[in-house]
């Protein structure tokens, strides 16, 4: 049995920051929509879209505005 490189392209674990860009995309939000709305800073957006801030309380607020359940930095 032989696996190939693209099996697992289609079932790679989704991270939550490309959960939140993803959502903030399909709502039809830019970075500026949601800096306004959950009064972070779109360098601070930027951050936790490009995983590099896992920060709990500004998780828990692009959630809240994106009516996400279940974001949670926690491993």
């Amino acid at each position: 049995m032989t696996i190939s490189q693209t099996n697992f392209e289609y079932n790679r674990a989704i991270s939550i920051a490309e959960t939140i860009a993803t959502a903030r995309k399909a709502a039809g939000y830019s970075l500026d929509d949601m800096a306004i709305t959950t009064g972070l800073t779109v360098s601070e957006l930027s951050a936790l879209e490009d995983g590099k801030d896992v920060d709990p309380a500004r998780l828990k607020r692009v959630a809240a505005a994106l009516q996400l359940q279940g974001i949670s930095s926690d491993h």
